[in-house]
């Protein structure tokens, strides 16, 4: 018996898995899903400074989920992640402004 021809991209020669899919048509998770989450959940709570490492990491898992959406079953806790880590980034801007503005006025008192 011989191999059929290739006739449509994204087909994988002896049964692999279509544009880089799990194996025999299951889904799976994006390897990064849980840790963006854990970063985003950990910045609003912990340390606003995980803020922008949770918001540049869901773009980049997002895009990956994007390029391959009937392959990975976890967008949903990727964006909350990348959601998180936009709220912490927002909040972590404002807290240095009020910083910086709370510095200028009191140097501006003790003069």
């Amino acid at each position: 018996m011989s191999q059929p021809p290739y006739d449509y991209p994204g087909q994988q020669p002896f049964g692999g898995p279509p544009y880089g899919g799990a194996p025999y048509g299951g889904v799976m998770e994006h390897p990064q899903g849980t840790i963006v989450l854990v970063l985003g959940i950990l910045s609003l709570v912990l340390c606003q400074l995980l803020g922008p490492v949770a918001w540049v990491m869901g773009n980049n898992a997002m895009a990956e989920i994007d390029r391959n959406p009937m392959g990975y079953s976890n967008r949903g806790s990727v964006q909350a992640g990348r959601i998180c880590g936009i709220i912490a980034t927002a909040l972590l801007i404002l807290s240095i402004v009020v910083l910086v503005l709370a510095l200028v006025a009191v140097g501006a008192s003790s003069d």
